[in-house]
Parts: structure tokens; sequence; C-alpha cells
């Protein structure tokens, strides 16, 4: 089973977070955040990955620490998890509907960091979560776990349902390229021979 556990302590945040590739879905997750504890139960959930994550952050400052470095701590694990990446499908992607929300997320296991965001989220908080915090999680994932990311907002005005969505999107776009292809099982896919 292709797992993962990561502990990181900063001076800002205390985490330990574990990650089954191979899931069913589960998830324990307490990050002093209800709406990221939120997203990340969605995303183990649509992505098929048990995962856990208990933080404690300065959230009397706000909740940025707390989220980038969950955000930090997902892609490490994923990075981990992988392993040599032999016999991935590699790229995966996702148009999910979400009542008046479509978001689309393509995303290739590439070894190459980068983020395109696309979503205009017009509120600036969604309970106590600032919104802008959205862009800054999956930038931190994406740089830690060294994949290429599209996240793309085809419509949307309710700013939960934009981002819900998202999380739900790169869930099963990741479920998608992190599952063993079987006619490539044993091979690294890239014409590199790494990735």
């Amino acid at each position: 089973m292709r797992t993962s556990e990561i502990i990181r302590k900063t001076a800002e945040t205390d985490i330990n977070l574990t990650l089954a590739l191979d899931g069913s879905g589960k998830s324990e997750i307490d990050t002093g955040c209800g709406f990221l504890d939120h997203m990340l139960t969605l995303f183990a959930r649509h992505g098929r990955f048990d995962l856990t994550v208990k933080c404690t952050g300065d959230t009397n400052v706000d909740f940025h620490h707390t989220v980038e470095d969950i955000g930090i701590c997902l892609g490490m694990a994923l990075s981990e998890a992988l392993g040599d990446k032999k016999g991935i499908c590699r790229y995966g992607s996702m148009m999910l509907p979400m009542d008046e929300a479509l978001i689309t997320a393509a995303l290739d296991i590439s070894g190459r960091s980068y983020l395109a965001y696309g979503l205009e989220i017009p509120a600036e908080k969604v309970g106590d979560f600032d919104t802008e915090l959205c862009e800054e999680f999956w930038q931190a994932f994406v740089r830690t776990s060294s994949i290429t990311l599209h996240i793309v907002q085809n419509a949307g005005r309710n700013s939960h349902h934009i981002i819900e969505g998202a999380f739900k999107a790169v869930a099963r776009a990741l479920r998608a390229a992190v599952k063993i292809d079987s006619d490539f099982a044993g091979e690294i896919p890239s014409t590199k021979g790494v990735l």
C-alpha cells in the first residue's frame, strides 16, 4: 500500500498527517479550521484516499499558516507515497459540477511544480475562512508534490460551491493520475525514464 506519514513542526504549526493512496476515502481531520476540515474530508472521500490530519496552529493570528503548512505536508505526503511513480497513469482530469459552479481540474504528476489557478471567488470569507487562502493551499501543495495543476472555474457564483468544487475536482483528477495502469505496471510513464 502506498502510504506516507509527515510530521512537521514549526514556530507556527505542529502537523501530523498520514496519507494512503489506495484507501477507501476514510478521514480524520482536525485542523482548527472548520471549513478546511470540510474540504479535506471531501478531498479524501472523492479521491478514495485515507487521510488523517492533526494540526495545532497559530489560529489566534489567522488561518494562513495552518492552511499553507497543511498544503505543504499533503504535497510532501503525496510525493513520498508515490515513490518512484512506476506504473501510475500520471495524468488526470475532472470537470465537476457543484450546483451553479462548474470547475475543471487537470493535472500531471510531472516532477515539475506549476499551478495555474483560475478561481474567481466573489466573497472574501466563507465562515471564518479567508477565501484567498484557497490559492495558498494549492500553491503549497503543488510546490512540495512537484505536480502540474490547472484549476479552471467554468461557472459559479457561490463561494462555498466554487471552493468545494475545486477540492472535489482535484481529488478526482488525482485519483485517476495515481491509479496503477496495468498496461504500464513497473514502467515510469515518461520517455525520460524519470518523473
